[in-house]
Parts: C-alpha cells; sequence; structure tokens
C-alpha cells in the first residue's frame, strides 16, 4: 500500500492513494516491518512504539521463582486419644476432672439408691465408671403398705379351771379388737423405697404441714440426714427441691436429696 500521509492520530493515520482517494488505517492493521518504518519518523514513532511487539531479545527475563522452605508440624509419637492425654498437662487435667466427677456420681448414686457411700465411693475410685455404674443398676425394692392385722373375732379371755368364762370389757363389742391391739407402730420411709419430693411430702405428711392436724396429732416426724437426725415440731413450708421445718432448735431447710430417712414415732403424751 502507497500513498501519501494526510494526518495521523492516536487511532491510526490517513493516507491519500494513486487513485485520488483517501483511506484510514488502524495502527493494528499494520505490519510490524510497516511499523517499525514508521517509527523512524519521530513525529509518529510516540504513536507506533505501543504496537512494535520486541524480539526475545529485547524482553526482559522471567523472574526467578524461589520456593522457601516450608515448617511442617511434627507427627505425635502417641496416636491413641488416652496417650496423648497422659502425655500433656492437660490431657491430666482433663483426667482429674472425669476422675472426680466419677466420685461425685457414686456419692450421688448411693443417696439415691439408698446404698451405703462409703462403699460406693470406695468402689469407684478403684474401677472408675464401672463403681458408679454398677450400683446404678441395683435394684431398688419397693415396699409394700404395710397390712393391718386381720380381725380375730371375739377375744378370747382366760379363765381359771371351774370358774365362769370371763366376758368382754364393757363398750367393746366381741368382735373389735381391745383397744391395746390398736396402739400406732412406728413408719419408717427410707430412700430407695420412697422418692423424696415436693408432691411426697405434701401428700404423705399432709398432717404436719401448717398447725398439726390428723397424723401429727399422734406421731411425732424424725428426718434422719447424711450427717444428723432432726426432730420435727411442723412443716412450715414445702418447696420445689427442699422443704422448711419447724425444729426445737428453730428453723432448718432441709434439701430434699439430703433425706435419708423419715419416721413416724408414736406420741407417748
Amino acid at each position: 500500500m502507497a500513498g501519501d500521509i494526510v494526518k495521523f492520530d492516536d487511532n491510526g493515520l490517513m493516507m491519500h492513494m494513486a487513485a485520488d482517494s483517501y483511506s484510514t488505517i488502524p495502527w493494528a492493521k499494520f505490519s510490524q516491518d510497516a511499523l517499525k518504518q514508521l517509527s523512524a519518523n519521530p513525529k509518529l514513532k510516540p504513536l507506533v512504539e505501543p504496537f512494535i511487539e520486541p524480539t526475545a531479545a529485547e524482553r526482559p527475563p522471567k523472574p526467578e521463582i524461589k520456593v522457601n522452605p516450608v515448617t511442617r508440624l511434627e507427627r505425635p509419637e502417641h496416636a491413641s486419644i488416652f496417650g496423648g492425654l497422659v502425655h500433656s498437662s492437660l490431657g491430666w487435667f482433663i483426667l482429674l476432672v472425669v476422675y472426680a466427677a466419677n466420685l461425685y456420681a457414686a456419692f450421688e448414686i448411693a443417696v439415691v439408691r439408698g446404698k451405703p457411700v462409703g462403699a460406693a465411693i470406695g468402689l469407684s475410685a478403684v474401677l472408675p465408671l464401672i463403681g458408679p455404674v454398677f450400683f446404678l443398676t441395683q435394684p431398688v425394692k419397693a415396699e409394700s403398705a404395710p397390712e393391718e392385722p386381720a380381725s380375730a373375732g371375739a377375744p378370747v379371755i382366760a379363765a381359771a379351771p371351774g370358774s365362769p368364762p370371763a366376758e368382754a370389757p364393757a363398750g367393746t363389742a366381741p368382735w373389735q379388737p381391745s383397744p391395746e391391739e390398736k396402739k400406732p407402730q412406728p413408719q419408717v420411709f427410707a430412700r430407695g423405697k420412697f422418692t423424696f419430693n415436693k408432691r411426697f411430702i405434701e401428700t404423705k405428711f399432709a398432717g404436719f404441714i401448717g398447725e398439726p392436724k390428723g397424723d401429727a396429732k399422734t406421731f411425732a416426724m424424725e428426718i434422719r440426714t447424711s450427717k444428723k437426725t432432726i426432730a420435727v415440731g411442723r412443716i412450715m413450708q414445702v418447696g420445689a427441691t427442699e422443704t422448711i421445718l419447724e425444729t426445737p432448735g428453730g428453723r432448718v431447710a432441709v434439701p430434699f436429696a439430703d433425706i435419708q430417712e423419715i419416721k413416724l414415732n408414736p406420741r407417748t403424751v
């Protein structure tokens, strides 16, 4: 392509052709040789140079890729969980916490099941986890209701030989037992046979709540905990987890979990 350069700009140049025509040619349409020839013109060089591809010798060398050394974590010598626990201070702390929880669980199970506390803690100290599970699986015998003595018909009163048969005391029907046979007997409610909670106290010992009534006039209450035995005058309040008692020494709050036994003793006066 031959012609005269009429004008040029950033997009390309306009040429006047031999056939008296004008043609605008973009810089990208020129070959590399044509661009190099045009770059000889100082006015066109700044516009042409961006389109000239550098040769392999003119290209800058590629930067060298450096691989930095990587610090890798060491593989633990003990692959098992237990081996990892006993070889670190945190592992020993976790084991001590689990051991203490094991002894506390044995204590709670012994209290709830009505088993000897010392035996449960001792076995759990020697056999962790196995001891609490052993006492937890022990059956609890349900206490049956005390049976009332059957009526024996008319009382038989021994009489001396040759004397007429003795009659029953006045005012006593022949089919009723004598007053001596109706003496109230002590009643014992032990943990393991009974569950001590708010509902049990309110239903079983309603006569002792507030002013004495019903059984409270015939029986005196004793509550045995793991530490002491409390003589109860009356039950002042029953909460969700504890009961407040009136005792000779003042008001005492006793949690249901501490109660080992409730005993009703017949009053002598």
